[in-house]
């Protein structure tokens, strides 16, 4: 067994390797493992529904750290618990496809049922936590987990190609989860909010798709791609992204800079969704697509911070 795939018990008795390069090596798997890009781009849309609470709430961040750390520690463990979980139930189709193959679920890194406890620890510390700022944000957070391990992974993963939209409710969840973390009533914000993230997900996770389509033909996972073929996946890709257009106009307490310029990027993504029906590399626009996504969220949910920042109030 090669370096990379030794376990981590063997791993820590082996000599050869020096305890700088076993902490590095665990570093990455455990990243791996709780697939830490994905609690990045959720925490900033958490910490974007906490702010935006405080904002329409006439209060003031510096009275509510105790809140802040809660929800953004909560949330990220009980989000990682569900990544963890996901790695341990999906160890027979990871090694199919090139992006997982080299999980530390798949090369035997962590022993699988240890990965399912800190799974499940994992998420229970973080239901606690969160349950400690209000119940409705760990309701929230446990609606999400629920979604996406048992709805998502366990079931219409493998079952439908609806599993993207099954899988959106859980990440439409964490704005909601800041929000009501600082205040339970209901608004019109996180709803936008919610449905920002619900119909952002089947473009983005579509186009990803359509970049991994052998590989999940590979492993037999029915994404529309590989059951429908790309003109389909296309027009499923170009109805959300038009689906997006209205949401703005349900912010206007954000004010017309935030208006206009996030209609802008809903008329630019929309444009690019149109030009697949007419490009010949369905790859390359698939990852164009894709690319604009990631960089859609991240300029949508800062430049809601940042309109409401009290120098521009």
């Amino acid at each position: 067994m090669n370096k990379a795939g030794t376990p981590y018990t063997e791993m820590i008795q082996d000599s050869t390797v020096s305890s700088r390069q076993k902490f590095k090596k665990l570093i990455l798997e455990i990243k791996a493992l709780i697939k830490i890009g994905i609690i990045n781009s959720n925490l900033i849309t958490t910490f974007t529904g906490l702010w935006l609470a405080i904002y329409f709430t006439d209060s003031s961040l510096k009275f509510h750290w105790e809140v802040l750390v809660l929800t953004l520690l909560g949330s990220a463990l009980v989000i990682a618990g569900g990544c963890i979980v996901n790695n341990w139930f999906d160890v027979d189709i990871d090694p199919k496809m090139e992006r997982t193959k080299n999980r530390p679920t798949v090369t035997g890194f962590f022993p699988l049922k240890t990965v399912l406890l800190i799974g499940l620890v994992t998420t229970a510390i973080g239901l606690l936590l969160l349950y400690f700022t209000t119940i409705e944000a760990a309701l929230f957070a446990l609606f999400g987990w629920f979604v996406y391990v048992i709805l998502y992974t366990m079931w219409s993963k493998r079952k439908t190609t609806l599993n993207t939209i099954v899988g959106s409710f859980s990440g439409a969840m964490p704005p909601l989860i800041g929000w009501a973390a600082i205040s339970p009533e209901f608004h019109v914000i996180p709803l936008a909010l919610f449905l920002i993230m619900f119909i952002w997900q089947t473009p983005h996770f579509l186009s990803l798709a359509m970049k991994k389509t052998e590989d999940y033909r590979e492993a037999r996972v029915p994404m529309l791609p590989v059951v429908y073929g790309f003109t389909i996946t296309k027009r499923q890709i170009v109805i959300y992204t038009l689906c997006l257009l209205p949401l703005p106009f349900f912010m206007t307490s954000l004010g017309m800079v935030f208006v206009v310029i996030s209609t802008l990027l809903n008329i630019g993504w929309l444009i690019i969704g149109f030009k697949g029906f007419f490009v010949k590399d369905d790859l390359k626009w698939a990852n164009m697509m894709f690319i604009y996504s990631l960089n859609y969220l991240t300029i949508v949910f800062l430049l809601m911070i940042i309109v409401t920042l009290p120098i521009f109030n």
